[in-house]
C-alpha cells in the first residue's frame, strides 16, 4: 500500500496533468478529490472510484490525508493554501500563488508558520532543455552572462477548457500572472542574482474571438539587475503561432539561443554556424506534455524524507515577488524598485 495519501481539489485542466503522475508514483495514492464533478467524472478521470467531497473544508478532514494537490482558479489558491496548511497538510500548489500579492502574503505566513512541506508548479525546471541550460551555465561555456531573455508564446483563446474564466482580471490576473510566469521564474532561476529595478509595458490583441480578455493579452517586462546584468520577459496569449519558449543569453564568452550554443570555450567552432544540442525542449503547453512526474516524484521523496522541496513557497515567492513588482509598473506606468514590495 502506498505510503503517502494525496487529496486533489479541483479537477480541470491542470489536475489531468497530474493525475497520471500521482498513479505513477509508487510511494503515493489519490485518495480524494473536492471537485463540482460527479463520482462518474471523477471515476474516468482518475482511473477508480475515490473519496469525492464537494465541500473543501470537510475535504480537509479526510481521514489519512498526508497531501493536498491544488489546482483550483488562480485567485482561490491562497486560502486553501492558507486552510491545508492549518489543517498540517504537505503542499502542491499550481501557479500561479494567486492573483492578488496580499493575499499571497499572507499565504506564505500560514505556511511558515505551520511548517508544513510544498512544492509549486514550475515545472518547467524539470524539462531536460533547462536543465541542459544549467550545466552550460554552471561550466562556464557562455562567461560572464549580461543579457538573459526568457519568453512565453501560447495563444490562449476559446478552443482552451480554462478560457471561460482566464479571461477574467479576478480570476485570470494578466497574461503574466496566468501563464507567462513560467518564463520569468526561469529567467531569475538562470539569472541567480537580486532583481534590482523593473519596468514594463503591455499591449492587447485586436483578435475577435479573443475579445473577452479583461486584460492586455501581451506584456513586455524589462529587469534590471544589482550588478548591472539586465533582462527581458514576454508574456504573450493572443498570438497565432505554434508554442514558443524562448530563451536567449549572451555571455562574455558565448551565447545560448533555445537550442543552439556557441563558445570560446569550444575548440574548432566554426565564428559562422551554431552548435544544435539534442534536448528535449519546451514545446507544447498542453499539460499532458508538462514534466508534471519528475515533479511529483521528487515532492514524495520530499515527503518520505521529511524535507523540503528546492521549489518550496519560499523560492517561488521569489519569483512572485518579482512578478507583482512588474504588475506595478504595469498599473502606474513607472519604474519599480524590487525594495517596494514587501519581502
Amino acid at each position: 500500500m502506498a505510503e503517502i495519501k494525496v487529496g486533489i481539489v479541483g479537477l480541470g485542466w491542470a489536475a489531468s496533468g497530474h493525475i497520471p503522475a500521482f498513479n505513477e508514483n509508487a510511494h503515493c495514492e489519490i485518495a480524494a478529490v473536492c471537485s463540482s464533478k460527479d463520482a462518474d467524472a471523477v471515476r474516468d478521470m482518475v482511473g477508480r472510484d475515490v473519496a469525492l467531497y464537494h465541500d473543501f473544508d470537510e475535504f480537509l478532514g479526510h481521514a489519512d490525508l498526508d497531501v493536498v494537490d491544488i489546482c483550483t482558479p488562480h485567485h482561490m489558491h491562497p486560502e486553501m493554501t492558507i486552510k491545508a496548511a492549518e489543517a498540517g497538510k504537505d503542499l502542491m500548489i499550481e501557479k500561479p500563488l494567486g492573483v492578488d500579492y496580499e493575499e499571497i502574503l499572507r499565504a506564505r505566513e500560514a505556511v511558515r508558520e505551520a511548517g508544513v512541506k510544498s512544492t509549486v508548479y514550475f515545472e518547467m525546471r524539470f524539462i531536460p532543455h533547462f536543465q541542459l541550460i544549467s550545466s552550460i551555465l554552471e561550466q562556464g561555456l557562455l562567461g560572464d552572462v549580461h543579457h538573459l531573455e526568457v519568453d512565453y508564446y501560447h495563444g490562449i483563446g476559446p478552443w482552451y477548457g480554462q478560457y471561460a474564466w482566464n479571461v477574467k482580471k479576478e480570476i485570470g490576473g494578466s497574461a503574466l500572472i496566468t501563464a507567462g510566469c513560467h518564463s520569468l521564474d526561469l529567467l531569475i532561476e538562470f539569472a541567480d542574482r537580486e532583481v534590482d529595478e523593473v519596468y514594463a509595458y503591455s499591449a492587447k490583441t485586436t483578435a475577435p474571438d479573443l475579445a473577452e480578455y479583461e486584460y492586455d493579452t501581451t506584456s513586455v517586462a524589462i529587469l534590471k539587475f544589482a550588478d548591472g546584468t539586465v533582462g527581458k520577459c514576454t508574456s504573450c496569449v493572443d498570438c497565432r503561432q505554434p508554442y514558443v519558449f524562448n530563451v536567449h543569453f549572451i555571455g562574455s564568452e558565448g551565447t545560448l539561443w533555445n537550442d543552439r550554443l556557441w563558445s570560446t570555450k569550444l575548440a574548432g567552432l566554426t565564428s559562422d554556424e551554431w552548435v544544435h544540442t539534442p534536448t528535449a525542449q519546451a514545446e507544447s503547453g498542453d499539460v499532458m506534455a508538462h514534466p508534471y512526474p519528475p515533479q511529483v516524484d521528487d515532492f514524495m521523496e520530499c515527503v518520505l524524507e521529511d524535507r523540503d522541496s528546492v521549489i518550496n513557497f519560499e523560492e517561488a515567492f521569489i519569483t512572485h515577488r518579482v512578478m507583482f513588482a512588474i504588475e506595478k509598473s504595469l498599473e502606474e506606468g513607472r519604474p519599480v524598485k524590487l525594495s517596494e514590495m514587501e519581502a
